[in-house]
C-alpha cells in the first residue's frame, strides 16, 4: 500500500474509535435501571450511587414545594405480599414539574438514592391515566 493509503486508513480506525468510544459512555451515563418502588425496596443497599428509574403513587398530602426543589413520597404495593412500600423523593430539576403531577398520581422520577434515604431525582413525569381512577377509589371529588 501506498503511503497516502496508510494514512487514510489509520486516520479512519482513529475516527471510528472515536466514535464507538463517545457512543459507549454516553449509553452508560444514560442508562437507568427501571423499577418499582417494591422492587426498589428489594435491592436495598445496591441501589446507592446507581442512576435509576423508579415508579410509584404519589401519597396524598406528601408534596411540599419549596424554592428550587420540591419533596413528596411515591408508594407502590406488592402484588404477591399485599405490603405496600414508600420512598421519599426530593425533585431537584431544572424542568417544571408535569401538570399531572399530584395526589394520587403515578410517577416516575429519574435520578439517584442516598444514604440519608431520599431519592434525589434530577427528572420526573407523571402519567394521568390511572390517576382518575385512583382518586375516584379513595373517594376524592374534584
Amino acid at each position: 500500500m501506498k503511503r497516502k493509503q496508510i494514512k487514510f486508513v489509520v486516520g479512519s480506525v482513529i475516527i471510528v474509535a472515536a466514535l464507538a468510544f463517545l457512543a459507549f459512555t454516553g449509553f452508560q451515563d444514560n442508562k437507568a435501571y427501571y423499577q418499582t418502588v417494591s422492587e426498589f425496596r428489594a435491592s436495598q443497599d445496591a441501589a446507592y450511587g446507581r442512576h435509576l428509574r423508579v415508579e410509584g403513587d404519589v401519597v396524598a398530602g406528601s408534596i411540599v414545594r419549596e424554592a428550587r426543589q420540591t419533596q413528596f413520597v411515591i408508594s407502590h404495593t406488592d402484588e404477591k405480599t399485599k405490603q405496600t412500600h414508600t420512598l421519599p423523593v426530593k425533585y431537584v430539576g431544572a424542568d417544571p414539574l408535569p401538570d399531572t403531577f399530584r395526589d394520587y398520581a403515578q410517577a416516575v422520577v429519574e435520578g439517584e438514592y442516598h444514604q440519608d434515604g431520599i431519592f434525589v431525582a434530577r427528572s420526573m413525569t407523571a402519567k394521568c391515566a390511572s390517576k382518575y381512577e385512583k382518586e375516584k377509589a379513595a373517594g376524592v371529588t374534584q
